[in-house]
């Protein structure tokens, strides 16, 4: 009897024990994943903060060298070890002028720099973000995605003119393909037979084919009937 309330105490003792070690431990994964949570949301933060100041100083910029004169503009540079530094921050200032820092600060860094850079690009992309009722990256990325779709290819009108490296130009006629080689055969032996140049007899032929376009040629067969 003894020995069973021995085991029964210790099966208990054993139970909290195990609880306890378990909650302990739930205890310590709670508290990374707060952690965690916390660090994340601290360093996207910060991430959305840097978007808002670097907005904020291009604008600040713009500002400066639109009210001061342009030795004040170059002396505040100087003085900051901005000089040519400041270039693009004056492309952002311009590409987002219609915005608020706050309005964009959802934006990584890195696309605001390359919306800015290339404005005339992506100045639709921009133009569409003043109709977002919230701006995010992921929206961001969507437009630039849709604006980088291949828009369909018109085909150019063919073309025989060539340039000269003078800059004069001269007309260059594309290979010929049959599978019976007719015109380049025919072509080939009148310059054979006739020791003329391909040129010459190609020239001819055209002045024929335009004269009968005018009515100023008839076939033989169109005379007969």
């Amino acid at each position: 009897m003894t020995t069973q309330m021995h085991s029964v105490i210790a099966a208990q003792v054993d139970s909290k024990t195990i609880t306890r070690s378990s909650f302990k431990q739930y205890e310590k994964e709670q508290a990374e994943i707060a952690t965690l949570s916390n660090d994340l949301n601290s360093s996207f933060g910060a991430l959305f903060h840097a978007t808002a100041t670097i907005l904020r100083h291009a604008f600040f910029l713009a500002e400066f060298k639109k009210t001061h004169s342009k030795r004040e503009y170059r002396k505040l540079l100087s003085e900051h070890g901005f000089v040519d530094e400041e270039k693009k921050y004056l492309k952002i200032a311009a590409a987002f002028q219609k915005f608020s820092p706050q309005d964009l600060a959802q934006i990584e860094p890195r696309t605001i720099y390359q919306l800015a850079e290339n404005s005339k690009k992506y100045q639709p992309v921009i133009d569409q973000l003043l109709d977002l009722a919230e701006v995010s990256q992921k929206a961001v990325r969507e437009l630039v995605r849709k604006q980088r779709q291949p828009r369909e290819i018109k085909p150019e009108k063919p073309s025989i003119w060539r340039r000269t490296k003078n800059g004069g130009r001269y007309c260059q006629i594309p290979p010929i393909h049959e599978e019976n080689e007719r015109t380049g055969i025919t072509l080939q032996k009148m310059m054979d037979t006739e020791g003329t140049s391909a040129q010459k007899i190609v020239a001819e032929a055209i002045a024929l084919r335009q004269a009968y376009k005018e009515g100023r040629l008839l076939l033989v067969q169109e005379i007969a009937n």
